[in-house]
């Protein structure tokens, strides 16, 4: 992705939240020299890869196979000194723009319509070795439990939500004519550099085209805060 892409797409999410009445942290709006001026008193944001996460999973169209999240909250796997064992954040989600099939190894999520369009959602089990398995699914939908066919795909309408477990196969997409969506994402602590199986093979993480100056850093690009001098 080229940076003057991921900086137009900020610049629109912005606008777009606050039509939503949807504010930000602070720290969505450092730039790139404020965050060097950053002290060890962050280093949860930064270890923990709070903030903006834009990802064309590899695709080079973002705008078909594409997503926006922002993570606000977040505990760590492996740096026991930060505590928390839940997670949670927003996305964005543009009509038929495609999250690819994946499933989380250890994370279990709630994804909530939080305003926008429906949000088309196909699910499968996953085989031991991967692949998509023929079995019923088990769906929960605020507070409903109930089983489907392998591939089914399942609507969540504003204010609706349905809860993915770990281990099972998902792919989304906003459904076309109904508008972007405003999602919400309430899970255990993750970590997106291990915790994803991918379907097919994707790039989780851009390969960015430096073409203009970062607007705002992406979670995974924080200098590391400098050591503070002793008098």
């Amino acid at each position: 992705m080229k940076r003057s892409e991921i900086n137009a797409i900020m610049k629109d999410a912005v606008e777009f939240l606050d039509r939503m009445n949807f504010k930000l942290p602070p720290f969505a709006f450092w730039s790139p020299a404020e965050w060097a001026r950053k002290g060890r008193e962050y280093d949860e944001i930064r270890d923990n890869m709070l903030g903006w996460d834009i990802t064309d999973f590899g695709s080079g169209d973002y705008r078909t196979i594409g997503l926006l999240l922002f993570t606000i909250r977040n505990g760590n796997f492996s740096l026991k000194k930060y505590t928390k064992p839940y997670a949670e954040k927003l996305l964005l989600v543009e009509e038929e723009q495609i999250t690819p099939y994946h499933f989380h190894w250890k994370k279990m999520e709630d994804i909530i319509n939080r305003g926008g369009g429906n949000l088309m959602v196909k699910v499968y089990n996953a085989t031991p070795a991967g692949r998509f398995a023929a079995s019923p699914v088990a769906v929960s939908m605020d507070g409903r439990n109930y089983k489907v066919k392998a591939g089914t795909v399942i609507k969540v309408a504003p204010g609706e939500s349905i809860t993915l477990p770990a281990g099972q196969y998902h792919k989304f997409w906003g459904e076309p004519g109904t508008g972007r969506i405003l999602l919400g994402e309430v899970s255990k602590m993750n970590d997106d550099r291990v915790d994803n199986r991918f379907y097919e093979k994707v790039g989780r993480f851009p390969a960015i085209k430096e073409d203009a100056k970062p607007l705002y850093l992406l979670g995974n690009e924080y200098p590391k805060a400098k050591k503070s001098r002793q008098p």
